[in-house]
């Protein structure tokens, strides 16, 4: 009787690198980065940092030579540039617009650059849209800001704009509004399926969120599976070049059906707490913090993303060579 015996692929590191199913490729990983009018450290994300447009510039080429296929830009403006309409997100000297032009012009167009298309670091309530006299956030008055946020981008040199905040139609209106302008090249990638979770909270603090309550009448419910696929095929209708789903790790179910039935790139994000999680683990010598990330991140492609968002795209770069 034939053994079967499927250690005989597992006997040396050339017979598994010879056999293995997924590699992380740098080309397909995205460095999140965050401008800020001064440079400062985020202590739940250790190595990650709020830049000014002078470490950006650095930070964006160092990143560029390391490999990695793109840069996500996310603004933190300083708390008095906040207003209840977030107008900073889409005025010509905004913060974030001026990280981006920042960064073209340090890099231009040897990675893809990208702008999270989003009011919540804007306004001084912390959340996504407009707001109703009774406080919840006003779907259809919010749209036009993303297109005006999305085409103020693409003028500052945004090669893909990222809208995130989950309002009903927002991939239509932004494309209308790129392509109204003249930025009919600009892309779109759909934060798809964003859930309400509870890895967030890191990332709030590095972009000072004003934030008081959830967005959890607009974010995802973390209980519904269908409901991301759901969501995606409606940004795929409307036109999403890509499309995202958030957080990653603890929703791979959600990407393997958005892989399986997209015919755009899929991307996933690696979120601020999964990264602070893994951080903290290896601080104290219970992870080893290489390894960990590494197989955090090939999970996520494994599950189908084409493309990870990640704090370690950087490093992971240099470690898939």
């Amino acid at each position: 009787m034939i053994q079967v015996r499927p250690r005989r692929l597992r006997t040396t590191p050339a017979m598994r690198r010879l056999v293995r199913e997924v590699e992380v490729r740098p080309s397909q990983l995205v460095l999140p980065m965050f401008v800020a009018e001064r440079r400062g450290d985020i202590s739940s994300m250790p190595g990650v940092v709020r830049h000014d447009l002078d470490s950006l510039r650095a930070a964006a080429e160092d990143a560029v030579a390391a490999g990695v296929g793109a840069l996500m830009l996310f603004g933190v403006p300083d708390d008095d540039a906040k207003d209840d309409r977030g107008s900073q997100g889409w005025a010509e000297d905004g913060i974030l617009q001026r990280g981006l032009a920042a960064v073209r012009d340090a890099v231009g167009d040897e990675t893809v650059v990208m702008a999270d298309t989003c009011l919540d670091e804007f306004t001084s309530h912390g959340h996504c849209g407009f707001l109703t006299p009774d406080g919840r956030v006003d779907n259809d008055a919010t749209l036009a800001a993303y297109a005006s946020m999305a085409v103020a981008q693409a003028r500052a040199g945004a090669h893909i704009v990222a809208p995130s905040g989950m309002m009903d139609g927002q991939v239509a209106a932004i494309r209308a509004g790129l392509d109204g302008e003249g930025f009919s090249d600009v892309g779109i990638l759909a934060y798809g399926a964003k859930y309400a979770s509870a890895f967030y909270g890191p990332f709030r603090e590095a972009v000072s969120s004003s934030l008081d309550g959830d967005r959890r009448t607009y974010q995802q419910d973390p209980a519904n599976r269908r409901e991301g696929l759901r969501e995606v095929r409606l940004d795929l209708a409307e036109g999403a070049d890509l499309v995202m789903v958030k957080p990653a790790g603890s929703y791979l179910d959600v990407l393997a059906d958005v892989a399986a039935v997209s015919d755009v790139p899929v991307a996933a994000y690696q979120v601020s707490g999964e990264y602070a999680m893994i951080c903290a683990a290896a601080e104290r010598g219970w992870l080893d913090l290489r390894a960990t990330a590494q197989e955090s991140v090939t999970a996520i492609v494994r599950a189908g993303a084409d493309i990870v968002l990640t704090y370690w795209a950087k490093e992971m770069a240099q470690w898939c060579r």
